[in-house]
């Protein structure tokens, strides 16, 4: 069964590697999607994918790199969009 989900994560998440460890681990579990940091210091993720590797996505985003330190996620669902790859957005 395939799943969507949106994920903002706050904390020492910008400057710390945290997206391109978003990158990594989506490119790990096989999912589709995107990354970006939002202007208020968060960070936005969409995935989707096989459930069982969003939710061990989410756990990784959870984590985080060393250097973060994630305070907060919010975890919303979504409908499948159709993406074909995982980018790392400006």
């Amino acid at each position: 069964m395939r799943a969507a989900r949106r994920f903002l994560v706050s904390g020492r998440v910008q400057g710390v590697g945290f997206r391109y460890f978003v990158f990594d681990a989506a490119r790990r579990e096989g999912l589709t999607g995107s990354v970006r940091n939002l202007p208020d210091g968060r960070v936005e993720a969409w995935a989707e994918g096989e459930a069982e590797s969003v939710i061990r996505f989410e756990r990784a985003i959870r984590q985080g790199p060393s250097r973060a330190r994630v305070e907060h996620v919010i975890v919303e669902e979504m409908d499948l969009l159709g993406a074909s790859t995982f980018e790392i957005e400006p």
